[in-house]
């Protein structure tokens, strides 16, 4: 690749990682001068990048929204789908989660708001255990949809197909009456997507596995949210996974918000479960062998931390700051 050219990505990386930059610091990141800075801002502006200068002591340039997509090939249901995937890659555990984030924070940036609405609306909870990613079978319109009815809260109606079809097992689509649900959460578990929705004919939560649903159309009318068993959808999946009531094997288990991006804590939570409720928070369910080793293994996190519950994890929060403070006056 020309230098130019990798000089160019790289400054445009630049912009996209912050909101402003002074143009000094630009010259010495990309180890050019503020002349040359100049230039490929310039060179920037021409390929369609809405770069703006905004003037003072630490005058510089940022990278402002734009009424459409830059110059990147991609049609809407294709940077729909890269939104998607980067979501994905956030909560995979396999080392790209940061740069998954940033990528994202990136594509959304740059969007149309009619896209940056629909990415919006897709809320994923993922597991933060490693896994593969999710099938990638399942097609994107497929999400949307299922994803909008979650996000608009209304009644979903769909064909769900044996987990194993055959010629002969009698499953005809047709004359098999749909399923009625309450959708209420779209997850990602082992490789697969799955709805958590509340069944209205079997009166009871259900997951049901997003490659075998067809949904049908239009959706049904709107409802109140039903709280889950625990009132926590990552430990209930968990739960329901593990072939469980959804308690959980260790003997102390809290939740935390935590405000550091689900992406940076995912990668150091191999037990734990993270459910992303911001840019730059999320929430976190741990369980230890005591509730102060709990509280010790959600410290090491270098965030703001906000106790869900038990009482008994706030009480072991302050057992170890005192002994903590008790540490840091004591003399040797």
């Amino acid at each position: 690749m020309p230098k130019t050219s990798a000089r160019l990505l790289s400054l445009l990386s630049l912009l996209q990682a912050r909101r402003d930059w002074p143009s000094v610091l630009l010259a010495e990141r990309l180890d050019v001068s503020p002349r040359t800075v100049r230039r490929d801002v310039d060179r920037l502006r021409e390929l369609g990048y809405p770069i703006v200068a905004f003037k003072g002591p630490d005058g510089g340039y940022r990278l402002d929204a734009g009424t459409e997509l830059p110059p990147l090939l991609f049609d809407d249901e294709q940077a729909v789908a890269l939104a998607i995937a980067l979501q994905i890659a956030t909560t995979t555990g396999a080392g790209i989660e940061e740069a998954a984030m940033r990528a994202l924070t990136t594509v959304r940036q740059v969007m149309p708001a009619r896209l940056r609405r629909r990415i919006d609306a897709l809320q994923v909870t993922a597991v933060a255990r490693p896994a593969p990613q999710p099938d990638p079978q399942v097609e994107s319109g497929a999400l949307m949809t299922l994803s909008a009815a979650v996000h608009a809260r209304e009644v979903l109606r769909f064909d769900y197909a044996p987990a194993s079809p055959r010629g002969d097992d009698g499953y005809d689509p047709a004359a098999t009456p749909p399923r009625r649900v309450q959708p209420h959460h779209l997850v990602t578990w082992g490789g697969r997507w799955y709805l958590l929705a509340w069944d209205l004919d079997r009166e009871d939560w259900r997951t049901f596995r997003a490659d075998r649903i067809t949904p049908r159309i239009p959706t049904g009318p709107r409802f109140t949210p039903r709280e889950l068993p625990g009132g926590d959808v990552a430990s209930f999946v968990a739960g329901k996974f593990r072939g469980s009531d959804g308690s959980d094997d260790w003997p102390c288990r809290g939740e935390v918000i935590l405000h550091m991006p689900a992406a940076a804590v995912s990668r150091h939570t191999r037990d734990g479960i993270v459910e992303e409720l911001g840019r730059d928070r999320c929430r976190l369910v741990l369980g230890s062998w005591s509730w102060p080793a709990l509280a010790a293994a959600i410290g090491r996190f270098d965030a703001d931390i906000e106790v869900v519950g038990p009482p008994e994890l706030t009480d072991a929060f302050a057992h170890l700051a005192r002994r903590y403070a008790n540490a840091a006056t004591a003399t040797p």
